[in-house]
């Protein structure tokens, strides 16, 4: 880690450190803050521990249980940390034709991975939000290309022109289209003047898992 930059991890150790600390009336335990954040290993709590005491947001005193203190120096990333929000990536989803969904044993699914947006960028709280990776150019025209990072919301509402992660049931393939009502039926739309409309004569068979919110664009 590079000096003054802290990670993830460290960030939401400091988070759940003031917010102990705040609701308590003392600092959490190693064993609270490692459940807290994830971590399993007492000695990977105490190493980050003394890294942010290193960099000055904490002092501790060994010999005093639960002897953490947040210094002065954490007021400087307390804005950071309350203003972040970590979004999981949990897949991929086709911006082209339909393809069959890989099954949940699938390497996509489960990764520990995520992306950290900054609160104003998106018009909702971190609940209900996720991530997926784009395969396929059908939304190029909507500023959606290949490998993107879209942050959807799970939303089953949707009105038309939504952005819109769909689960066509019957054939059991997923999709990302815009979506409209036309009579009877659904049409996916896709934004890439080179490819049709998909129709979806029975909606019943149509789930829509999330609506876009947030396209983060891979720079090559």
């Amino acid at each position: 880690m590079a000096k003054g930059k802290l990670s993830d991890r460290q960030r939401r150790m400091l988070d759940f450190i003031k917010i102990f600390s705040t609701e308590s009336g003392y600092p959490p335990s190693i064993r609270e803050i490692g459940s807290a954040v994830g971590i399993s290993s007492t000695s990977v709590v105490n190493y980050n521990l003394n890294r942010l005491v290193e960099e000055g947001y904490l002092s501790r005193d060994q010999h005093v249980s639960r002897g953490l203190r947040l210094t002065e120096k954490f007021a400087e990333v307390a804005q950071q940390v309350v203003e972040t929000i970590r979004i999981p990536i949990v897949g991929r989803i086709f911006a082209s034709e339909p393809v069959p969904m890989p099954g949940t044993d699938s390497p996509m699914f489960g990764v520990e991975d995520a992306i950290e947006i900054t609160r104003d960028m998106i018009p909702s709280s971190g609940e209900g939000l996720f991530a997926l990776e784009v395969q396929g150019d059908s939304m190029i025209d909507a500023m959606v290309s290949d490998g993107d990072i879209v942050v959807m919301k799970s939303d089953p509402d949707w009105r038309n022109g939504d952005m819109v992660a769909v689960w066509l049931e019957d054939k059991e393939e997923t999709t990302l289209k815009h979506i409209y009502r036309e009579g009877d039926r659904v049409r996916l739309q896709p934004a890439n003047p080179t490819m049709g409309p998909i129709y979806v004569e029975n909606p019943q068979h149509l789930r829509v898992q999330g609506k876009v919110m947030l396209v983060v664009r891979q720079m090559d």
